[in-house]
């Protein structure tokens, strides 16, 4: 397998462990009894707009997706489907956002439309990642050739995201955190209180 297509499913393998502990957390959320801490929503959501919304898809879009259609015209509806679906992923973030800040400020109540928020994003995203690994990377890996994929993976590459296991900076700093405040069994943190 090429470097550049794993790294691209590492990527995808990371924010879905992030979206599948979110998922979790908010169902916990749901017991009006617990107060969650909210830190630990805003850590993951800040994890899912910061890396999968300004760093992933827009490689995705400038390298992937701009060499494909260059080595093959037919992949254009596709992508254009793939390129319309990242600018509804940073709207359903921006709705996840606004959903989490009224459950934090409404709280107990509010936690069902931030489990809709984050349901609605979630499917969203395994959506559209099962559609790149299934449909575009097969059709890239006929059309693209060693350059290609060489400047992918160089692209992918500086992407540092800790949770895929490639180099780190700050967003080391961000798993550490969303890892040192999430309860157990999602991270080292303290149980959430009962109310």
């Amino acid at each position: 397998m090429r470097n550049a297509i794993r790294i691209l499913r590492d990527e995808h393998r990371s924010i879905s462990a992030v979206l599948q502990c979110l998922q979790q957390l908010t169902r916990m959320a749901q017991d009006p009894a617990v107060k969650p801490e909210f830190a630990v929503f805003r850590a993951m959501i800040h994890y899912i707009d910061a890396f999968p919304e300004r760093l992933h898809h827009p490689k995705e879009d400038d390298y992937l997706f701009a060499r494909l259609l260059a080595r093959s015209p037919a992949a254009r509806p596709l992508v254009e489907k793939l390129q319309a679906e990242h600018v509804q992923g940073a709207r359903l973030v921006r709705e996840l956002e606004s959903a989490m800040l009224a459950f934090e400020q409404t709280w107990p109540r509010g936690a069902e439309s931030l489990a809709a928020a984050v349901h609605a994003y979630a499917e969203f995203h395994w959506s559209h990642m099962r559609c790149e690994e299934q449909e575009l990377l097969p059709l890239a890996e006929k059309a693209l050739g060693k350059e290609d994929w060489a400047a992918i993976e160089a692209a992918f590459a500086g992407n540092e995201d800790p949770i895929a296991d490639l180099r780190g900076q700050d967003f080391d700093k961000l798993f550490t955190r969303i890892v040192s405040i999430a309860p157990a069994p999602f991270g080292l943190g303290e149980a959430w209180r009962r109310a």
